[in-house]
């Protein structure tokens, strides 16, 4: 049971990469169309996927009642 002034709270999982050439941290919450973002440092991108996920879910409540099931990852190799 909630009490006045408590939040809730849900965790989403962000994919993230490193642009070599940018110099860039690329972080993309895939379950959340329009989550992705990019920053110079882990901590700078960690605030900007929190901003911006603040944001979606502010244009979309919807999408803070969704069930999510976080499976893994997997890294698929190609011969280029």
């Amino acid at each position: 049971r909630l009490t006045s002034g408590a939040t809730m709270k849900k965790i989403f999982t962000a994919f993230i990469e490193y642009d070599d050439e940018r110099k860039l941290y690329v972080g993309v919450i895939p379950n959340v169309v329009g989550a992705h973002t990019q920053a110079e440092t882990l901590d700078e991108l960690q605030r900007n996927l929190q901003e911006v996920l603040e944001l979606c879910i502010e244009e979309n409540p919807e999408l803070a009642n969704e069930p999510l099931h976080f499976v893994g990852t997997q890294q698929v190799e190609i011969a280029l």
